[in-house]
């Protein structure tokens, strides 16, 4: 059993920081306990309004799925189908009532968020990003339209590389409160942190190009488009409507900015619910959360070459894949929809089979292509059983 964060006080080696929160065994415990370690902002539910999911059943005993769990580190595995809650289960210490990190399935809750903006008229997708932010005129977001970073093709330099020691990476994380900085760094924040991506790589509406903020960015957007800041957007408009049974909470940065790209904490039944929604074509229980006009958009969409030039096609296993609005397709007869986060976070949607599959994990590594491809493995069983 694990000791971290055992004791009263835990022992130095046991506990859990901002140092090593993202680590194992550190990590099984810190990704349902991130409000303890960086600063959060409440996404408020409506406890009034629930969407009561009824029970179902679904017999796990054929495809092997405990010894995928222990292998991909799983917390937490929801599965609703047709409206109903056929399976849960929780590990590490996790339980229902925790809220677990979502790292860059984060990023397709605001690709839903957008949908909703769009439909009403309170921004456009070929809006230009300096129309609502003009500080960063003469950053490489200049000429970029909301469309590009929602898409992930907009020509910013700016590397993706979980292990790096050093380079805007690291400063990406001082500035969204997620490392410790050091006494000789000035840790700025997230809105000043944009300002310093100056580097153009590539052209705006050309590869997919995988830049976590600018997801960040769009939550900046959306802010100033709506007057509204951006965790009370994703209650307002999502979490509510949705009928979430618990609050959720994101990360903010010094001065409150969202950790949009990947700080959002949820229920896994909640999150679970996000991707049934998604399957009934942005709705819940007849109420339209989402326009089925987005959703469509994101399932039919995406530019597939864009996909096979960019970041990830080999890292994917040269799937036939696209990327649309902060969402994964996998271009099968019978699509899958997900949205995916380091260190084992998934959303899976089969819309054709009305499935949801919620999967977090507290995994050592943020990349781990065996891994992943374990996880892709058993969502594959998951789907053959509700042929």
């Amino acid at each position: 059993m694990s000791k971290v964060m055992k004791g009263f006080p835990p022992k130095e080696p046991n506990q859990a920081t901002l140092d090593n929160w993202r680590k194992a065994p550190y990590c099984h415990w810190a990704f349902h306990h991130v409000r303890e370690l960086v600063p959060s902002a409440e996404i408020q539910n409506n406890p009034m309004n629930v969407w009561e999911l009824e029970s179902g059943t679904f017999d796990t005993s054929k495809i092997g799925l405990d010894e995928a769990l222990i292998q991909t580190d799983t917390d937490a595995l929801v599965v609703i189908h047709d409206n109903k809650l056929v399976f849960e289960t929780y590990r590490n210490g996790m339980t229902s009532r925790d809220p677990h990190i979502l790292m860059s399935v984060s990023k397709s809750m605001l690709g839903l968020i957008a949908g909703i903006l769009v439909e009403r008229n309170e921004l456009s997708e070929q809006d230009l990003i300096t129309k609502y932010i003009p500080e960063l005129a003469d950053s490489a977001y200049a000429e970029a339209t909301v469309r590009n970073l929602l898409d992930m093709r907009a020509g910013v330099f700016f590397n993706e590389d979980y292990l790096a020691t050093e380079g805007p990476i690291i400063d990406y994380r001082y500035a969204a409160n997620w490392n410790p900085v050091p006494k000789d760094r000035e840790a700025g924040d997230l809105r000043s942190f944009m300002s310093s991506l100056t580097e153009a790589d590539g052209s705006h509406g050309g590869r997919f190009h995988y830049v976590s903020p600018n997801t960040d960015l769009l939550a900046w957007v959306f802010e100033r488009a709506t007057s509204t800041r951006y965790p009370d957007l994703v209650s307002d408009r999502l979490w509510k409507p949705l009928g979430a049974e618990a609050p959720g909470y994101m990360t903010v940065d010094r001065k409150g900015g969202a950790r949009a790209a990947g700080g959002k904490c949820f229920l896994a039944r909640d999150l679970a619910r996000v991707g049934m929604m998604v399957s009934n074509d942005g709705q819940r229980e007849g109420i339209q959360v989402i326009p089925k006009k987005w959703i469509n958009d994101i399932i039919y969409n995406g530019d597939p070459q864009a996909w096979i030039d960019g970041d990830f096609y080999a890292d994917m296993g040269k799937r036939e894949m696209h990327y649309r609005s902060k969402w994964y397709i996998w271009r099968e007869v019978e699509p899958l929809i997900f949205g995916i986060g380091i260190h084992g976070q998934f959303l899976f949607v089969d819309p054709a089979k009305q499935l949801s599959i919620a999967w977090f994990s507290s995994q050592n590594n943020p990349l781990n292509s065996p891994t992943f491809e374990k996880t892709f493995e058993t969502i594959q069983k998951i789907r053959n059983e509700f042929s």
